[in-house]
């Protein structure tokens, strides 16, 4: 279904103009062709007012439901921390407007069912900066695999360590530790994007367990997880997750009958394909802005050319992922 005629620009609104904005995600909404940033907001109306300045956004505001209601925004970014973003949502799908949602989605897999709902009754996609799916980096692991250059995959294994933060280590302020505002710790902001990545490229996770601990006592949620899965299509999958080591690690190996593949979700470093004949790391740049390829891939969307590979109905899954993870599930299939 086409949406947007080709002539006619996206212009977008951002409700939560913070850090995450700066570079990773607001710059690309001006700077990518056919899209263009009209208003911000913010809750402290002069970093609004600051933040527009310097991006060269006309206009902006302290009050999100006044940016939502602008006639000049086609399209809603909510890039706020999880706990807003249900309610936001379903503001913006009332009134008929396009949206995108930071991930993840929302605090659990019941309140992404129902942003999903509210947008499919307007006949509208939702689409979540699950942006991994559209980096080129991400594309070649996809490629190899779908060339079958490591034969049948058997097992994916994620690792995961990073250090305590020095907020965390302070005893300082920190929503995304803080349940009732990020739906967990460090695992939900983190694990997510690996989780949402794994089905995209070896397809759907039909039964998954975890367990969890707070083994260092800094917040009140998780701060170490492990789990396992089953792909659809009968491979294995596992992953482990600290947050408060003395290292700082991250890989990820897919191991088939012919080979394996090894990559990082949040490091800066080369993909490595080796089945025997080939061995082969490659270094593939990400963007400036790392969200911009994702967005220039809404607008395609939207203009009819491909199908969004971060859409609602799979963002959502991935919110089941983590739910069951956590025992916040009683449920370990998806149905």
């Amino acid at each position: 279904m086409v949406f947007l005629k080709a002539e006619k620009p996206l212009r977008w609104g951002i409700i939560g103009c913070g850090d995450v904005c700066e570079v990773k995600s607001g710059p690309a909404f001006y700077k990518v062709e056919g899209s263009e940033l009209v208003a911000v907001m913010r809750r402290n109306f002069d970093l609004a007012k600051d933040f527009a300045a310097r991006h060269g956004v006309a206009r902006y505001y302290s009050d999100a439901e006044a940016l939502i209601a602008d006639r000049e925004v086609d399209a809603v970014y909510i890039a706020t921390p999880p706990s807003s973003h249900l309610p936001y949502a379903l503001k913006v799908a009332e009134v008929g407007k396009l949206c995108c949602i930071e991930k993840p989605m929302a605090l659990n897999f019941a309140e992404c069912q129902l942003i999903n709902a509210a947008f499919e009754a307007k006949g509208l996609p939702v689409f979540v900066a699950y942006y991994r799916r559209s980096l080129p980096r991400f594309k070649q692991v996809k490629a190899w695999l779908d060339q079958g250059q490591i034969g049948r995959p058997q097992h994916l294994q994620w690792t995961l360590r990073k250090p305590h933060t020095e907020t965390d280590l302070k005893g300082s302020a920190n929503w995304r530790t803080q349940a009732d505002i990020a739906g967990g710790g460090y695992f939900v902001d983190l694990a997510s994007h690996g989780l949402n990545l794994f089905e995209w490229l070896l397809g759907d996770i039909q039964r998954i367990h975890g367990v969890k601990s707070n083994l260092h006592g800094l917040y009140t949620v998780e701060d170490s997880v492990c789990a396992s899965w089953l792909f659809d299509s009968g491979a294995t999958g596992s992953g482990s997750w600290h947050f408060g080591a003395r290292d700082d690690v991250d890989e990820v190996v897919i191991r088939g009958d012919r080979g394996l593949i090894r990559f990082n979700i949040f490091h800066d470093e080369a993909i490595k394909l080796d089945n025997g004949t080939i061995e082969k790391p490659i270094y593939i740049k990400h963007p400036e802005h790392i969200q911009y390829v994702h967005v220039q891939n809404i607008l395609r969307h939207l203009k009819g050319e491909l199908t969004h590979p971060s859409l609602g109905a799979s963002a959502a899954r991935t919110s089941w992922l983590m739910d069951c993870i956590l025992g916040n599930d009683n449920s370990t299939t998806l149905e």
